[in-house]
């Protein structure tokens, strides 16, 4: 019979980074009943193959369901092959466009080829959900429609926005959450996993469990991460996010480039230590026993660590520190002159920072520049800068200014 940990040592793992779970206590006892029975849960989450490239936002799920796989329990990566056909309306102000079963299927590659960098593929149960909701037939979908009103579907905050607004919404958008709830049934899932914006297909999937005589699945939901600027949610059309494909230097620097109150929720999402252990490290922090700057470097090493191996991390981490900390890197950057008259502020000692952007060529706008400011996207000498006026006194006759990735040295004359 299968051994597994006390259930608090189980939950401190579990509920590290958990939004809301549905319930507690009903997951406390399943938890207790494992470990009776010797009997792993049955963890899933779905994920549709909509894109081909996978970024960190999209391994905080599958983070969790490794910290399960950790605990024993058997972990089921679900393949949305067949909900992709739908699309999942979750967020969305208009109808997706449809994917060909081509493209999903070369998509459904590359995400095997990366969500294996996270969990361990021979204990990961991997399963299509074409399995069983293609061979649904007329009478069945009708009979598992038949258990929702149009008003349930409308109270869906999405689908109510879209409504209210007059947007349209196509009927078949109604059998995504319905779809997806009976993904649950058909795995028999004690567990699933999900973001708190998917809440309302997760809820229908212990609906109907239960009409199929089944215990309603625990629902665990965890945040959305936010992207580099720590503002927006983690996204490639936004241009803030960390691609797990992405080279280990380039990967590391991203990293150190996060804002020290994003740094923590990093710890939290993106590594396997427990909650009281996250607490631990930024209580010595906060003491003043650890820089801030060394708890950042060992979070962007142990992220790095975990997609691209030790020796990586740490080629990435002597290389960022001699290009940043020993300030190597204005030796060979773009160098741009800018006339103090066109850039100062209003006292003798001030410049805007925002005119400086525009000037230097890092930002196209004014009002481009003074958002990246607020994102905290910014840095001047390598430090974080939030405030539109710096004051002149101080500031080396090169001064490196970076924006995100891009960076430039202004000679202000």
């Amino acid at each position: 019979m299968q051994e597994f940990l006390p259930v608090d040592q189980q939950m401190d793992l579990l509920q590290k980074g958990a939004a809301e779970i549905i319930r507690v206590s009903d997951l406390r006892e399943r938890l207790e009943d494992s470990r009776k029975t010797g009997r792993p849960l049955r963890v899933k989450a779905g994920f549709d193959p909509t894109s081909p490239d996978l970024h960190l936002g999209h391994t905080v799920l599958m983070r969790k369901l490794r910290h399960f796989q950790q605990l024993g329990h058997q972990v089921i990566f679900l393949v949305g092959d067949f909900t992709a056909l739908i699309g999942d309306p979750t967020g969305r102000n208009v109808t997706r466009k449809p994917l060909t079963r081509e493209q999903i299927g070369l998509n459904a590659e590359t995400y095997l080829n990366q969500v294996f960098k996270i969990l361990d593929e021979k204990a990961t149960e991997v399963r299509y959900n074409s399995e069983w909701l293609g061979k649904l037939g007329y009478e069945e979908i009708i009979r598992l429609t038949a258990h929702f009103t149009v008003s349930q579907m409308l109270e869906r905050d999405d689908f109510h926005k879209r409504y209210q607004a007059e947007q349209p919404i196509s009927l078949h958008e109604f059998l995504y959450p319905v779809m997806q709830g009976y993904d649950s049934v058909a795995l028999e899932c004690d567990v699933e996993l999900g973001g708190t914006d998917q809440k309302f297909n997760l809820l229908c999937g212990r609906e109907l469990q239960r009409h199929y005589g089944q215990k309603p699945q625990i629902v665990l939901m965890t945040p959305i991460l936010e992207g580099l600027g720590g503002v927006q949610k983690m996204s490639k059309s936004l241009g803030n996010a960390i691609g797990i494909n992405e080279p280990p230097a380039e990967m590391y620097g991203k990293l150190m480039s996060i804002n020290d109150e994003l740094m923590w929720k990093y710890w939290v999402f993106l590594t396997d230590l427990k909650q009281s252990e996250v607490d631990a490290l930024q209580a010595e922090v906060a003491a003043g026993k650890l820089h801030p700057m060394e708890a950042k470097k060992r979070l962007a090493r142990t992220i790095t660590a975990g997609f691209h191996g030790e020796a990586a991390a740490l080629s990435a981490d002597e290389n960022w520190a001699l290009m940043f900390q020993q300030k190597c890197e204005s030796e060979d950057l773009e160098e741009v002159s800018v006339a103090f008259a066109d850039i100062s502020g209003p006292e003798p000692n001030q410049i805007r920072l925002p005119k400086l952007l525009v000037h230097m060529g890092l930002a196209a706008s004014g009002s481009e520049a003074n958002r990246k400011i607020a994102e905290k996207a910014v840095k001047l000498e390598g430090e974080v800068t939030s405030g539109a006026l710096i004051s002149v006194a101080g500031l080396p006759a090169r001064l490196v200014v970076r924006l995100g990735k891009r960076a430039k040295v202004a000679v202000i004359a």
